[in-house]
């Protein structure tokens, strides 16, 4: 009835019925149902305007259909081009033509092909016209079907560029709270590659993109450079030919003029792509060279610029010449042959450093193309024919006193010595003696820092030169007395210092590590016998320098064995001396068992051990864990010790024993987790007792670590049960009442990490700890394991201890920061991800009903523990928590304590930033605390306030004038700040206002 019916609205609701039902069923259809549709909803076509949506629809959902008869898109097409006006349609109706074109281009394409280039023509006329963004994305996709596809394209190659390049340069801007989410940049690279996709559009789109360089808008010249290089890669010299001219002026007119940093950069991108596409081009026996005319226009424009005596349009010419030179090797050539002989002449000819800095710096940039070809033929290659006077002028920098220019002159060092051939033999011990002179007696850090980079950049390449000439050099500098006569012992530990330094940046190759290493370990020994009041701080010098050569032997598996079987038994074996009685007396003994020195060697038994393989891991492990559990000492070198190693026996002549736990922490909790450590639950219990019991705070607090790095990694089951039970109970006790109640606090900390990880089973991440209690608690929280949320309430409810309470709520922060020697993923340990999240989830209210419950002398202490918590945990998730959390921010903006001051405003500068419309509501409250702030007695705390002021000008501008001039007269008085680090902020933040 409805679709016979005479009034058009209700054929529509009809056909709307009838289309909706076929969306949902087209797949179900048979061929001769699809044929009879078909028909009729083409008959369709020429009913009323208020029918053509519905008819749409329902061509929609039959050109999904498989079993349409062969011809039958083709009809429908022919029955939409003739019959339906498109663009006098809506939106969802023109989206839903597109869409129909679509689905035959992807099904039926030979047939569309059929109709040649009438289907291109269709197409056209279906487009024309289109405004809307959503529909534009489509039509630009089917634009590049129809040529990457290779339709017939006939005589309407222009018509089809202009119906798209219309829209070019796009100015859209989407409106506000789009749910589309279609953005500029989107319509921007599919119309490019639109424009870019056919040099059939060459002729029309180039003339285009001149005319657009040439305009004033910014975005029109951006958007034409990008298309344009977009362009070369497909484009030809022919499609090029008859544009060059005028590219190459526009394009040298941008770069010697432009202000704007991002038009020059694409300027030169365009120009490289332009010359790589010369370079590409195959030329025929009459055809003429175009790169090598294009490449002379540029030399004609750029070279001469290159001698000007005021240096005006130098650095621009260079960029310009090193744009098209880095196209190609013929290019490079072309251009490095008319301007290197050049530029070493005004290097040679300017005698100011600062000339000659500019100079070098373009020579650099041409150097460097060299890199990019590798090895060339001698007789191909302009920079071996200018051999010497290169290597001279990069000398000569190297002598001068210009800081600056010395620099320079070092990295055209590493790029010359790069260049395999170019340094000759007598070269080579040159550049070392330049670099050990500029790495140990330049008197500026930045030249003797660039030095020992390049040191380490060039040793792989030449690791014979190095370690035959500078390894010798460096070990007599280090090994030399006082010095020279009236140097002075400031210098002198200097020179030794910047020898440390050398050493281990030069140790990039394994060769040079087994020259090295002896060297280094040779110096720690001689300090440790020394009687020098700088010890300690040599002590850890040397240990710094082993660390930096452990992390660059890691990748290499023979250096880290190396490394590994040289530093770990030799550390050990002074360690072990040093804590022998008769030595604990004496100076050294105690310079290597002071907590600094320990701390420095820590890094480097992890860093020797982490990358090791499981089967090296297991012999090494092999060895250390019986030297600390039974006194093995027979793998020691120098192992005849005057008595025996017991650092987990009792008595207090055993204390700097026990000292030596954080070696063993530093190796056990850096082993692979595959590795099995013998007598582990023994190992575990020895550990637990001493953290538990040790008057030393650094020993208690390493054996914590060490338990709970262990724990971290311990597989789910009976034993570790067994072994959690025992560290709650010694803890229990201790917590409550009496002496140790601090140590029971960090062993808690710990181990509650570790046991996060451990109730997803064995195969989880995990983390290490601490002190025991802390140790314990961070140790299951990783792991998330079932007693971590356990261990998690008993340090909540030390919150309310008067004692205990501010070290319980620093606790939060050593749960949920990153571990930097035991617990993290570089130690192999178990740490699961998001267990901030999850941490977050299960503990924040807990804390929120803590801080209303608890008595005004304690409530600090959960502001302290919130902050902690919130300052660690990702942005995006603390964004979307905020509303409920904001009043407790403020509210510990008044705590009197400095770290909640410094954690909380820590934690509100970001949010400023990332969620300005909830930040906005609290505007006047936000204004009065930091403005308070910025007079506290701590500098941290002004500084953060200060921060925190400058970050609220990222709020709406009509929410901050109600406050502009009570800011700027508040933030006039830390410009007369005694620090000035606080005066600094204070002039960003007020300037700002």
């Amino acid at each position: 009835f409805c679709l016979e019916n005479t009034d058009p609205r209700t054929r529509a609701r009809g056909i709307q019925l009838l289309s909706q039902v076929l969306l949902q069923c087209y797949s179900l259809l048979q061929e001769k149902e699809v044929l009879h549709l078909v028909l009729f909803y083409e008959s369709r076509l020429q009913d009323n305007h208020l029918v053509i949506p519905s008819v749409l629809q329902g061509l929609r959902a039959l050109s999904m259909c498989e079993v349409l008869s062969p011809g039958l898109a083709v009809s429908v097409l022919k029955a939409i081009f003739q019959e339906v006006h498109v663009q006098s349609l809506l939106q969802l109706d023109r989206h839903t033509v597109y869409s129909i074109i679509t689905n035959f281009m992807s099904t039926r394409e030979e047939e569309l092909k059929g109709l040649g280039a009438n289907f291109t023509f269709g197409f056209i006329q279906v487009m024309d016209g289109e405004k809307d963004p959503r529909n534009l994305l489509v039509a630009f996709q089917i634009v590049r079907d129809l040529i990457a596809k290779e339709y017939a394209l006939g005589p309407f190659v222009e018509e089809l560029f202009e119906v798209t390049s219309c829209y070019f340069p796009v100015d859209f801007t989407p409106p506000p709270n789009d749910p589309h989410g279609i953005q500029r940049e989107d319509l921007i690279l599919s119309l490019r590659a639109v424009l870019a996709s056919t040099p059939q559009f060459a002729e029309f789109l180039l003339p285009l993109l001149i005319e657009k360089l040439d305009s004033e808008l910014q975005s029109a010249k951006l958007d034409s450079l990008q298309t344009l290089t977009a362009c070369c890669a497909i484009y030809g010299q022919k499609e090029l030919q008859e544009f060059l001219p005028s590219l190459w002026s526009s394009l040298r007119r941008e770069v010697f003029q432009t202000a704007s940093e991002k038009i020059e950069t694409e300027c030169l991108a365009a120009l490289h792509a332009l010359s790589a596409c010369l370079s590409r081009s195959v030329l025929s026996s009459d055809s003429e060279d175009l790169l090598d005319s294009f490449l002379s226009s540029i030399l004609q424009d750029c070279r001469h610029h290159l001698c000007e005596p005021d240096m005006k349009l130098v650095w621009p010419s260079a960029k310009l010449l090193q744009a098209a030179a880095g196209a190609s090797l013929r290019t490079y050539h072309r251009i490095t042959h008319s301007v290197l002989l050049l530029l070493l002449e005004q290097y040679t000819k300017h005698t100011q450093s600062s000339q000659r800095r500019t100079i070098l710096e373009m020579l650099l940039g041409f150097l460097e193309l060299q890199q990019k070809w590798g090895h060339v033929e001698e007789d191909e290659s302009t920079l071996l024919s200018l051999q010497a006077p290169v290597c001279s002028a990069v000398f000569s920098a190297l002598l001068d006193p210009s800081v600056q220019l010395q620099l320079v002159g070092i990295k055209a060092l590493t790029v010359l010595g790069s260049l395999q051939g170019f340094l000759s033999s007598s070269d080579l011990e040159l550049v070392v003696d330049h670099l050990i002179r500029l790495a140990l007696h330049e008197e500026d850090s930045q030249s003797s820092e660039a030095a020992m980079e390049a040191a380490g950049s060039l040793a792989p390449t030449y690791p014979k030169v190095f370690s035959g000439r500078m390894v010798p050099r460096l070990e007599e500098e280090l090994q030399s007395g006082r010095g020279g006569k009236g140097e002075s012992d400031h210098n002198h530990h200097s020179l030794q210092q910047r020898c440390l330094q050398a050493l281990a940046a030069v140790s990039t190759h394994t060769s040079i590590v087994r020259e090295t290493v002896p060297v280094l370990l040779q110096h720690l020994q001689k300090v440790q016998k020394g009687t020098e009041a700088r010890n300690t701080q040599d002590m850890v010098s040397v240990c710094q320098s082993l660390h930096h050569v452990a992390l660059q032997c890691q990748q290499d598996a023979e250096g880290c064995w190396y490394f590994h079987q040289m530093v770990v038994p030799c550390l050990l074996a002074m360690a072990v001396q040093a804590a022998m009685p008769e030595s604990t007396h004496t100076l050294p003994g105690k310079a290597l068992l002071e907590e600094e020195v320990l701390a420095a060697m820590i890094p480097v038994i992890s860093a020797a051990t982490t990358h090791l393989s499981p089967e090296l891991a297991a012999q090494s492990v092999s060895h250390v864990v019986p030297l600390f559990l039974d006194g093995e000492v027979s793998f020691l070198p120098q192992n005849s010790f005057p008595c025996s190693f017991q650092p987990f026996g009792d008595g207090e002549c055993l204390e700097a024993q026990r000292r030596l736990v954080a070696l063993l922490m530093a190796f056990v909790c850096s082993l692979p987790r595959d590795v099995a450590i013998p007598q582990q639950e023994w190992l575990l219990r020895e550990l637990l007792a001493l953290s538990c019991s040790c008057n030393c705070p650094f020993t208690a607090t390493t054996a914590a670590k060490c338990f709970a790095g262990l724990v971290n990694k311990h597989p789910a089951g009976h034993q570790l049960d067994e072994i959690l039970q025992l560290a709650v109970n010694r803890m229990e006790p201790s917590l409550a009442e009496g002496p140790r109640r601090m140590q029971a606090l960090t062993l808690l900390l710990w181990v509650r990490p570790a046991l996060d990880e451990w109730g997803r089973g064995a195969g989880g991440p995990r983390l290490a700890l601490t002190v025991l209690p802390a140790q314990v608690t961070k140790a299951l929280v990783l792991r998330y394991h079932p007693l971590s949320s356990c261990l998690t309430d008993k340090l909540l409810g030390l919150l309310g201890d008067t004692e205990l309470g501010p070290a319980a709520a620093d606790g939060f922060s050593l749960l949920m920061a990153e571990s930097p020697d035991v617990l993290h993923k570089g130690c192999h340990a178990d740490v699961r991800i998001m267990f901030r999240q999850r941490f977050f989830t299960d503990n924040v209210p807990k804390l929120v009903r803590g801080f209303h419950g608890a008595g005004p002398d304690v409530k600090a202490n959960y502001l302290k523990g919130l902050s902690h918590v919130l300052n660690h945990l990702p942005k995006p998730v603390l964004v979307t928590e905020l509303p409920t959390l904001l009043s407790l921010l403020l509210e510990a903006l008044s705590c009197s304590d400095r770290v909640v001051q410094l954690s909380t405003l820590s934690c509100l500068q970001p949010l400023l930033l990332e969620a300005p419309q909830i930040m906005s509501l609290h505007v006047d409250t936000l204004v009065t605390k930091f403005l308070n702030l910025t007079s506290s007695p701590t500098m941290a705390v002004r500084i953060a306030a200060l921060r925190c002021a400058h970050a609220l000008t990222s709020l709406p501008t009509t929410v901050l004038l109600p406050y502009k001039g009570r800011v700027i007269r508040a933030l006039a008085k830390p410009l007369d700040d005694k620090k000035r680090l606080v005066r600094k902020e204070a002039v960003a933040a007020r300037g700002e206002w």
